[in-house]
């Protein structure tokens, strides 16, 4: 593990899960920085293929692609109350949790789900996608006079959830491709609307389709959703 005033911090949004099937990731919930930077992270990737039986032994029918599946992060989160003023490491824990269990707001719209997060470092851009808790455990290692657990090592496992925009799969058959957009400091609605489609007067359709109000606003490290610059026939 490592820690530092000079070095990246790994972080994990919580989010409220979309809305609908298919939409994007509710409010943040919460923003949980990690002590220690992770030493390692493991992530992977799965295809699925089919295969029929062939009847000629000397040979192999051709294999079928079939989908591509979600990407999958593990990691390890590395707690240790006795370098802090904390007495337990119990609450940073169970902020991790919060990402296992129904958010408040599901439950009250009867729709139970739990949270979306986002595993977050630096610049890095494969291990920080939009996923569901897949699996979380904790260690206990150290613990104080009165049994209060003053280390622990969480596993977390964190399963791809994003999903393509309608109209995003080039195989489906759409006229309309959309890509996306990650802000970054200086970045206004005008100015990408004049990369993407050369009218700084676009904006609205960016705005629209991300339920934006001021296009001079953006949150550095968002995501934003690009259409096309004739969906819908607007431009």
């Amino acid at each position: 593990m490592t820690s530092g005033a000079g070095l990246a911090r790994a972080q994990l949004t919580i989010m409220e899960p979309p809305a609908k099937v298919g939409a994007k990731p509710g409010a943040q919930i919460a923003r949980v920085p990690f002590q220690f930077n992770p030493n390692t992270l493991a992530l992977t990737k799965s295809t699925e293929w089919r295969r029929k039986p062939s009847r000629m032994a000397s040979q192999s029918a051709l294999p079928e692609f079939v989908g591509s599946g979600p990407r999958s992060l593990s990691l390890e989160v590395f707690l240790d109350a006795t370098a802090t003023h904390d007495n337990s490491v119990e609450r940073k824990v169970e902020q991790l949790m919060l990402a296992c269990v129904p958010t408040p707001r599901s439950l009250a719209n009867k729709k139970p789900a739990s949270p979306w997060i986002r595993f977050e470092w630096g610049t890095s851009k494969t291990t920080s996608f939009d996923g569901v808790l897949s699996s979380f455990s904790v260690n206990y290692s150290l613990f104080d006079v009165d049994g209060k657990p003053l280390r622990a090592t969480c596993s977390l496992a964190i399963e791809e959830a994003s999903a393509d925009a309608p109209g995003q799969n080039p195989t489906s058959g759409s006229r309309v491709a959309r890509r996306t957009h990650r802000v970054v400091a200086g970045d206004s609605l005008p100015q990408l609307a004049w990369r993407e489609y050369g009218d700084a007067t676009a904006w609205r359709l960016i705005a629209e389709a991300n339920g934006i109000d001021d296009p001079l606003v953006l949150v550095p490290g968002a995501e934003l959703l690009v259409p096309s610059a004739d969906e819908d026939g607007a431009w």
